[in-house]
């Protein structure tokens, strides 16, 4: 996963830095929780309550609640091989999961842990839902302008996935609270103080 350089990576954990990841944590796993809540509660709504393949106008024809299975990736992409691609939504959730137990800053937790329960919403729906196990379809049912249908798994990993870009451009690590801070130069003999 992107926003750690080599050196925060290899780098000792304190005991202070200890002490904020499992006090972040916990919510991280709390926040990643609710995603996946809603998006699997949303989805058992859009097969309640929804027609297969029938677009319900939410705001006009932008955009609307329409039923439908995909068993490829984002745009229906990888049709035919759905078993590859749970084998990538599992070592995705297992990279998360890795990522999301070193997390120290609260910013990284909200983006990485929205990404977390996105993902495993998806695997859920890859390993459990028909036609067989691990080729299950994934539930899509929000139609944008006509051009693409997804859920709420897909709206955490867009947001969550951003979120990241974000904080990585502004120099915001996640194993810290505040923006990485220049070192000062070191100061040059002639720029010493002196006594009087």
């Amino acid at each position: 996963m992107g926003g750690m350089s080599d050196a925060e990576t290899s780098a000792p954990v304190t005991t202070a830095e200890v002490k904020r990841i499992r006090r972040i944590l916990p919510w991280t796993l709390f926040w990643a929780a609710g995603i996946i809540l809603l998006d699997q509660a949303t989805k058992f709504w859009a097969e309640t309550e929804l027609t297969l393949g029938v677009g319900v106008p939410v705001i006009g024809e932008w955009i609307q609640w329409r039923l439908v299975y995909n068993p490829g990736a984002a745009f229906g992409i990888g049709r035919e091989y759905t078993w590859i691609l749970t084998i990538v939504a599992a070592l995705a959730v297992v990279g998360l999961a890795v990522f999301v137990a070193r997390i120290s800053s609260a910013r990284w937790a909200i983006a990485v842990g929205a990404m977390f329960g996105g993902a495993i919403s998806h695997l859920g729906d890859r390993l459990f839902r028909e036609p067989a196990f691990a080729r299950g379809e994934i539930v899509d049912f929000i139609d944008y302008f006509g051009f693409f249908v997804g859920n709420i798994a897909d709206i955490a990993l867009v947001v969550g996935a951003g979120g990241m870009i974000l904080l990585s451009l502004i120099g915001l690590s996640p194993r810290r609270s505040e923006p990485r801070a220049q070192d000062p130069s070191p100061a040059e003999p002639g720029d010493r103080p002196h006594s009087d």
